[in-house]
């Protein structure tokens, strides 16, 4: 059997002392391709640093009877004023309470989800050989295509994670780059594209939802995003089975660069892997596989002034189970100012004016951190 050390992407970073490095990074999937019984060493999690870090993944409490399940039917429902306003009420009560929630109705065809399921298994189905010759790694692009996120040391734990990333919005966006994998096919056009347009529609619908929820004006927050420059992200996951689930994350905990990030996971059996700090306990946090999960970002945060608040998150890993995510990061352009909604409610002037691309900057300067340290780059300090 050929050595999973044959196997890798390549990471790179300034040191401390301002150095550029470049790292090796273990491909996951081959080294649990060798059934292997031990973490490498790499991947262990074995110094937390604060009580509510531990991987705890066997023992956290499951969030999802208390997560609020919206309609989007309910929603667009506006010949039924009072199903709309009952689902608003839910929708505030959930975003403000968790950050997050699930919704159903959305009107996204099976099909097309089913779609989106068949080429990312049948991608990572491939051999690292054909993978490699099929997508482009480029950390200098957003982190497109395949590699690793905020690999910043040889001695930073690596999360249990393969993935590839690809920017399906704005039109052209990676053109010349080859972060679409050839291969299958219909990964893009066919598959991803279609279900990012449907996307759209419904993040959209979200975020003037969000606003009349918390009774703003209707387009307080959609107003930012133009049809033709704001950016939507994909990042397709895939946590191989993990020998040691007590040792290592599949996602270091984190808020997203986003101001919505929808998320769509593919069978009932993989469900487990995401979990929410709440009251500085971890808890699990699982959906059904036709319906999506929303997280509100850092982004909408900001534009919010605070009302919501973007999750800390993390994703464990599972001993036996392949576990494979879809999530979409919708933001405005990076030249888009935004702005903290002020009206006469509100008495904490606590976020300021950021641009989108400065804020994304930072955050990706920073990253990984212990904490959510990133959002305070967009706070005025209290005197």
């Amino acid at each position: 059997m050929e050595s999973s050390d044959n196997f890798f992407h390549k990471a790179s970073y300034l040191d401390q002392e301002g150095q550029f490095r470049t790292s090796k990074v273990p491909v996951v999937q081959e080294i649990a391709h060798r059934g292997i019984k031990h973490l490498p060493k790499r991947f262990a999690r074995v110094h937390p640093q604060h009580d509510h870090d531990p991987v705890t993944s066997f023992f956290a409490d499951d969030v999802s009877e208390f997560l609020p399940s919206i309609s989007m039917a309910n929603l667009r429902a506006r010949f039924k004023p009072e199903d709309r306003a009952q689902e608003l009420a839910n929708l505030a009560n959930g975003a403000r309470a968790w950050g997050m929630f699930v919704i159903k109705d959305h009107g996204v065809p099976w099909s097309v989800l089913q779609g989106v399921r068949d080429v990312v298994k049948e991608f990572f189905g491939l051999s690292f050989e054909e993978k490699k010759a099929s997508v482009g790694s480029y950390v200098s692009v957003d982190n497109m295509g395949s590699g690793r996120n905020f690999v910043k040391s040889e001695d930073q734990p690596l999360d249990w994670i393969d993935r590839v990333t690809m920017k399906a919005a704005p039109a052209g966006a990676t053109q010349g780059l080859h972060v679409w994998p050839q291969k299958p096919a219909n990964f893009s056009r066919h598959a991803i594209e279609q279900y990012v347009a449907e996307a759209r529609s419904i993040l959209n619908d979200l975020l003037d939802a969000l606003a009349e929820a918390l009774l703003l004006e209707r387009h307080a927050f959609l107003q930012n995003f133009d049809p033709n420059e704001s950016e939507i992200n994909v990042r397709v996951n895939y946590y191989p089975p993990c020998p040691r689930p007590d040792l290592a994350l599949g996602l270091t905990p984190h808020s997203d660069a986003s101001a919505l990030t929808l998320l769509m996971q593919f069978d009932p059996g993989s469900a487990g892997g995401l979990q929410v700090l709440k009251d500085m306990k971890w808890v699990s946090v699982t959906w059904p596989p036709e319906a999506l999960l929303v997280n509100v970002g850092d982004l909408l945060e900001i534009m919010s002034n605070g009302r919501l608040k973007s999750p800390w998150h993390r994703v464990v890993t599972q001993m036996d189970i392949d576990r494979f995510s879809v999530a979409l990061f919708y933001n405005p352009s990076p030249q888009t100012e935004i702005e903290p909604i002020r009206d006469c409610s509100s008495s904490d002037e606590e976020y300021k004016k950021v641009v989108v691309g400065d804020y994304l900057q930072h955050l990706y300067k920073i990253s990984p951190t212990m904490e959510k340290e990133a959002i305070n780059f967009s706070k005025t300090p209290k005197p």
